[in-house]
């Protein structure tokens, strides 16, 4: 054996002792996928939002109902938003805590997929598993990027493999419902993440798996196993009960608009056309392609061994998972995350297809991996140098100048990020034209806010104003902070009455003074 080969070898000897470790892999694992998390500020909209709604339910010490702008927000379940509130109130309000449920959600699909490979193929397989899904760009940035696709997929991919290691072992009458009580736990907190994907996509694979392979005793025994749903009905339901008895209509808006309507129908934002995911799974995974076709291409011996009913897994799991999320015309990258385990053991399974690789293989493995992962760190460094679309240097200033009971007044937008950002203390004034049909058409953030008014009506009448009445808002208050964008005087010209005091990344912030001479131009008409 060549020195780079014993090299290999002993690396590869090393990492599998640390990974047979749960508590040290978890750890090792975690710190891999957030180490590099705290580089760069929120990215607007989804991460100013998700994080926004969990500050503000740390905020208000209400952990049971999210709100956004002091309006309850039914778009997704509370999951995410418990733990990052958590985060945030142990470690403190900043970037780096408020992406912890991602990381856990990465920690937690790396190392279920690392105890089934481990248990069923091997520990080189395993082993490579978890450097794969390390070096793959698109787990890796999802990792430390705060919305809950990466927290979901995590949950989705914990369920499949307790599904997948509760079959296996029910075939070859070993103890199974062990495993079969983890999964239900899984997806009962996949529910809770982002609603009923977390249970109706590993149900899917699972008795796809089954069903294609004969196993119909064994599904049944999964099926049915009362303590299991037991313990799912006692994590899942009792937020959606408490919110549909707090807040009636709860149900409808949740489970058949957000859920069936967003899925069956267009009018929603991203829509892309029927290939849109392969093709992104077909990019990802390009640098691997080889070893893809080189596993499609592999023979299995044995009529029914672990190794090739698990083989038949990666393929159905990723096919109905890509196929799923590609029905609606509404797609987001991050959706497609729990397809990215089976098609990264696609990848294990041509590289130690026939006698395993070789040490040419194993050079071009390393080489591959450490390019993309590289690739990974440098895209991360370019947002934090230059961050995209983040109000934090305006909330600086804001935070710097504002008095403690100074409203702050958005504009024609609503930038998510900023309360948390500020440090405000009460919910932001929006000024639109909120009785426009055009509000509730588009999937942006006014129709957000829209939907949120049925459940909060009286917050809204105080924070969702037209611009009729945004001189009558000023003129009420001795000094206001107003957020628009460039150009914003055009449209507001109440603002020729106010002080521009700073301009970044197309945010710009006024401060106007009902006190002062301008001010009082403005204010004047109306108290006569």
């Amino acid at each position: 054996m060549s020195g780079a080969a014993r090299g290999l070898a002993s690396l590869g000897a090393r990492t599998n002792a640390l990974l047979d470790r749960p508590l040290l892999a978890a750890l090792l694992l975690f710190a891999c996928f957030s180490g590099t998390s705290w580089v760069r500020p929120l990215m607007l909209p989804d991460e100013g939002r998700y994080v926004g709604v969990a500050w503000e339910m740390l905020r208000s010490g209400d952990w049971l109902t999210p709100t956004l702008n002091g309006m309850a927000y039914f778009h997704k379940p509370p999951l995410f938003y418990w733990l990052t509130a958590g985060s945030m109130s142990l470690f403190g309000e900043n970037a780096w805590a408020a992406r912890l449920a991602p990381a856990l959600g990465a920690t937690l699909a790396a190392l279920s997929l690392h105890a089934l490979v481990r248990r069923w193929l091997s520990a080189e397989a395993a082993q490579r598993a978890v450097q794969l899904l390390l070096a793959q760009p698109l787990f890796f940035i999802a990792a430390q990027y705060a919305n809950l696709d990466m927290l979901v997929a995590g949950l989705i991919t914990a369920t499949i493999v307790a599904l997948a290691h509760a079959g296996l072992s029910c075939e070859r009458g070993l103890p199974w419902r062990g495993a079969l009580r983890l999964a239900w736990v899984a997806a009962a907190l996949g529910v809770l993440a982002k609603g009923l994907i977390g249970i109706v996509i590993p149900m899917g694979v699972i008795g796809a798996w089954l069903l294609i392979r004969r196993q119909w005793r064994v599904l049944a025994r999964l099926l049915w196993c009362p303590e299991g749903l037991v313990l799912f009905a006692a994590i899942a339901a009792p937020w959606f009960m408490a919110m549909q008895h707090l807040h009636p209509g709860f149900f409808d808006y949740f489970f058949v608009y957000q859920h069936f309507t967003r899925f069956s129908t267009g009018g929603f934002n991203n829509q892309q056309p029927l290939w849109f995911y392969p093709a992104v799974i077909t990019l990802c995974f390009s640098p691997w392609i080889y070893w893809v076709v080189r596993g499609v291409r592999a023979r299995e011996e044995g009529a029914d061994t672990a190794q090739r009913a698990l083989i038949g897994l990666w393929w159905i799991w990723a096919v109905i998972v890509i196929a799923f999320f590609s029905l609606p015309k509404s797609k987001l990258l991050g959706y497609v995350l729990p397809a990215v385990a089976p098609v990264v053991m696609l990848v294990v399974t041509g590289l130690l297809a026939d006698d395993g690789p070789g040490i040419r293989a194993r050079r071009a493995w390393t080489l591959i991996a450490s390019l993309t992962l590289l690739g990974s760190l440098a895209t991360v460094a370019a947002f934090g140098l230059n961050p995209v679309r983040s109000t934090q240097e305006l909330a600086r200033v804001l935070g710097e100048q504002r008095g403690p009971d100074d409203p702050v007044i958005m504009l024609g937008r609503y930038d998510f990020d900023l309360p948390m950002q500020a440090k405000l203390t009460r919910p932001m004034v929006v000024v639109d034209e909120w009785q426009s049909p055009e509000v509730r058409r588009r999937d942006n953030w006014r129709k957000e806010l829209a939907d949120a008014t049925q459940f909060s009506p009286e917050v809204a009448r105080k924070t969702l104003i037209n611009s009729k009445t945004l001189p009558e808002q000023l003129c009420s208050a001795g000094v206001s902070w107003l957020v628009g964008g460039e150009g914003a005087e055009a449209q507001w010209r109440a603002l020729d009455h106010a002080a521009r005091l700073h301009a970044s990344r197309g945010s710009v912030l006024w401060r106007f003074d009902s006190g002062s001479n301008s001010g009082r131009m403005l204010c004047k008409p109306l108290t006569r």
